[in-house]
């Protein structure tokens, strides 16, 4: 960033830091227009080529952001080059500077050039070819799929699948992450090997936990009688030589492309097992929500941007009001591991200490993302969040469809409580009794989701994709890196190779856990 930019930057922030933090309450009665002003709806097709539409609604009203903190804002992010970063995203630049490579996550459904739209199209057909052909029969019956991958490999289909087989799997599919032998061996318990397609998914197909896992799988297979294990593993990969000297068939090979980060590859190959589950149509309504989501961030400018919304009141939070987490609550039992995904999503790509030049940040950069699901949670950590003296900003997440086929009083009861955290954590309680006193001028956010199908979660995921990237150009680091997991990689394959010099502690410990 030029010395200039750099100025313009330091001023906006400056400006921001000047700003008299107002009181919810207030921001409402100043301005009786603020739910449009601060209300963003998200629409697609409720079918390919339908008329009609649905989508998510976005209710930024009960954060902190007044016009004066939304100007500032919108100048940060002409300050930093927010609308050039955008482009270089889209059009194959070269924005993962660290490491030379663009980020093409979005051609994968396709927000791309043409040229990375086209290759993520052909990717695609082939991947559909063979769930296509699994599910005909081609590879013999298949009943059970266990999907081994870590990290971004695992987290994306574990979501999806737990979201959207609730009532029905074409393929019973088992994602296991966990290097643990437990998780391995609960996955055999449930699947019949002589009908159980492995699929092993890894970018550079050395990843030693899931190498390791799918080599104990394969062994399972042979142990119980399949004559060629081989042919029942699917290989997921953006190293597809790797996975042919591993022993994977080539026509068994779903490459993806090396600039899409594992943490952003679930609309990939590496979303095989979600197809498989879903079927390729689901799967693609999967990418339309997504697209829809690219489209508006692509050619929306300043606060009417959803996801760069989002962004402004992340560094609202973080960087002017102290807070160190961000809590996500999905009303829905179906975004039950929605929260572990974005934790992976935000805080492996924000959690940075230096600015793309390398350069120490002037401030913090993501907060801790958690949560869990609406209502377990309002029983278990609302009471910190009322009461307690952390200030922490909120997500809703909420369906008005209901996911079930019970009293309708479920689902009725479910929204009450949803919209009433909100409308509770805002307007707080006086009480006489300090500890009947509920201080209020809490934020929140609520995401109202039309409905929870494959096509909203694909936009709910392409959303804090977005979100993610408008923080990292508003706070200048690159999102698309990850060495911060190297180290402890590193630092075990010393263990196990008896070298390194570790302090006395590790040492001690190593020796009685029977390493040394």
């Amino acid at each position: 960033m030029a010395t200039g930019e750099q100025g313009q930057v330091a001023a906006a922030w400056a400006q921001l830091h000047g700003l008299e933090p107002q009181r919810l309450a207030g921001l409402f009665t100043g301005d009786p227009a603020r739910v449009a002003a601060m209300t963003r709806r998200i629409s697609w097709p409720v079918a390919p080529g339908s008329a009609e539409q649905t989508g998510m609604t976005i209710d930024f009203a009960k954060t902190h952001l007044g016009e004066a903190e939304l100007a500032a804002f919108e100048a940060l992010a002409d300050a930093a080059g927010f609308a050039a970063a955008r482009e270089a995203l889209f059009g194959g630049g070269i924005v993962n500077v660290t490491e030379g490579r663009a980020a093409t996550h979005g051609a994968l459904r396709g927000s791309g050039t043409d040229a990375q739209v086209e290759e993520a199209e052909a990717l695609l057909a082939r991947m559909g070819m063979l769930v296509e052909a699994i599910h005909q029969g081609a590879l013999g019956e298949v009943k059970h799929c266990i999907a081994i991958g870590i990290g971004g490999s695992a987290l994306g289909p574990a979501l999806a699948i737990d979201a959207l087989t609730r009532d029905l799997a074409l393929v019973d599919v088992h994602v296991v992450s966990n290097i643990d032998g437990l998780a391995l061996e609960q996955a055999f318990a449930a699947c019949d090997p002589q009908t159980t397609l492995i699929a092993v998914a890894s970018k550079t197909f050395t990843t030693i936990e899931t190498m390791t896992n799918a080599a104990s799988a394969l062994k399972w297979l042979a142990d119980n009688g399949v004559e060629d294990p081989g042919g029942q593993v699917v290989a997921l990969t953006a190293a597809p030589e790797k996975a042919v000297e591993w022993g994977v068939d080539e026509t068994r090979i779903l490459p993806f492309p090396e600039s899409v980060g594992g943490r952003y590859s679930l609309f990939s190959s590496i979303g095989f097992p979600i197809a498989l589950a879903i079927g390729m149509e689901e799967f693609r309504q999967l990418l339309a929500g997504a697209k829809a989501v690219d489209d508006h961030f692509r050619t929306t400018e300043g606060r009417a941007n959803a996801p760069l919304l989002a962004a402004f009141a992340d560094q609202y939070y973080t960087r002017l009001r102290g807070c160190q987490t961000r809590a996500v609550f999905a009303y829905d039992e179906r975004l039950a591991l929605l929260p572990d995904y974005l934790q992976q999503l935000e805080m492996e790509s924000n959690g940075k200490s230096v600015t793309v030049s390398g350069d120490p940040v002037d401030g913090p950069t993501a907060a801790v993302t958690w949560g869990g699901v609406g209502t377990d949670a309002q029983h278990a950590v609302f009471q910190l969040l009322h009461q307690g003296t952390h200030l922490i900003p909120v997500d809703f997440i909420v369906s008005i469809a209901p996911g079930d086929d019970l009293d309708p009083a479920h689902h009725r009861i479910l929204l009450m409580n949803c919209l009433a955290q909100g409308a509770a954590l805002m307007a707080g309680k006086a009480s006489d009794d300090p500890a009947r006193a509920y201080p209020g001028d809490r934020p929140s956010t609520t995401f109202l989701l039309d409905d929870c199908d494959a096509a909203a979660l694909g936009a709910l995921i392409a959303f804090h994709e977005q979100r993610t990237f408008a923080n990292a150009v508003l706070m200048g680091i690159n999102p698309f890196d990850q060495f911060g997991v190297e180290l402890g990689k590193a630092i075990a394959k010393q263990i196990e190779k008896g070298e390194g010099d570790f302090d006395p502690s590790t040492k001690a410990l190593m020796a009685m856990a029977g390493l040394a």
